[in-house]
């Protein structure tokens, strides 16, 4: 089911130019800003109103872009779009969402008489990154948001749309899982007869750039042994020269963790190789898929070769 979804007027006008020029009709959905302040980072926070996405309810420019879409010859309005932001565990802002939208639905209704058969309330339901973090089910998830719809329709007057998610993060992260090799362990004094220990490995902000850009979270265990040792507070930190290239902030390793073991750090599968980059001339690492107890590869290693392919030279 494609859909093309419109962020801004300019967008509106390209669409229309392509569909005139094409002989089609696309199907595209509006996106709108609902003003809901998310409960996660600003970063990935994407509904607030003082950001680049989408078309403002509360400022009327969402509903003016919806009366255009709907007498354009070239555009075939089915929809509304919103999606508030990332990795957010409180299901109050969808809540919000669903009602700011169907609220909407509901004045494009009164003004043009078409009543819009498509929602789409976007993704960002959260994951366990640590033990700290409790998101909601896929179930609860569904069940929650359906009863939101249902009720305000009913409120408005509006026959249920065809609801639509994008749980990406949901689906993707959980599975994957990035293994790092310690390279170096250093303890370092911090006064006051404490310390912290670091435990550098082979990789770091160039795979996986999270906790750099936005203070992301994750844990992380040795997964090449089992050990007794008493646990240490340590932090895992990448190989670039940078201080903020950290992995882990704080995680309790075994006291004998050594060079050579391999660190697991869980729910990896999103964000990390799609964000990965090549910082310091870094090859990115090989994508691997394990299936009763068989591997195979999914995406090879970088090679440096792979890197230096791209240099044109010079005349």
């Amino acid at each position: 089911m494609g859909r093309i979804i419109i962020d801004s007027s300019d967008e509106i006008t390209r669409l229309e130019r392509i569909g005139a020029e094409l002989g089609v009709r696309p199907p595209v959905l509006i996106r709108v800003t609902t003003g809901v302040e998310a409960h996660t980072h600003e970063y990935i926070a994407t509904a607030h109103e003082d950001q680049k996405f989408g078309f403002s309810i509360a400022g009327g420019q969402a509903l003016v872009a919806l009366v255009r879409c709907q007498g354009s010859p070239h555009l075939d309005l089915v929809g509304l779009h919103s999606h508030i932001g990332s990795q957010i565990f409180d299901t109050n802002g969808f809540e919000v969402a669903a009602r700011r939208t169907l609220r909407l639905m509901s004045q494009f209704k009164e003004a043009t008489g078409v009543t819009l058969p498509e929602l789409d309330l976007g993704g960002g339901f959260g994951i366990a990154y640590t033990i700290d973090d409790s998101p909601a089910t896929p179930a609860d998830l569904a069940r929650g948001l359906s009863d939101i719809i249902e009720h305000e329709c009913r409120a408005f007057g509006l026959d249920k749309p065809l609801l639509s998610l994008e749980p990406g993060r949901a689906i993707s992260g959980p599975p994957g899982t990035a293994l790092y090799t310690v390279g170096t362990i250093k303890d370092v004094e911090l006064g006051g007869g404490q310390s912290r220990r670091y435990i550098s490995v082979d990789g770091g902000m160039s795979d996986n750039i999270r906790p750099a850009l936005y203070a992301a979270e994750y844990s992380a265990v040795v997964a090449n042994r089992v050990t007794t040792a008493p646990p240490t507070l340590s932090r895992v930190v990448g190989l670039h020269c940078e201080g903020g290239d950290i992995l882990v902030r704080d995680v309790f390793l075994p006291s004998d963790i050594a060079i050579g073991d391999v660190i697991a750090v869980p729910a990896a599968g999103a964000y990390s190789r799609s964000m990965a980059s090549n910082y310091n001339h870094t090859p990115r690492p090989a994508v691997v898929g394990v299936r009763d107890g068989k591997v195979s590869v999914i995406l090879r290693r970088e090679t440096l070769d792979d890197l230096l392919a791209l240099d044109a030279g010079l005349d």
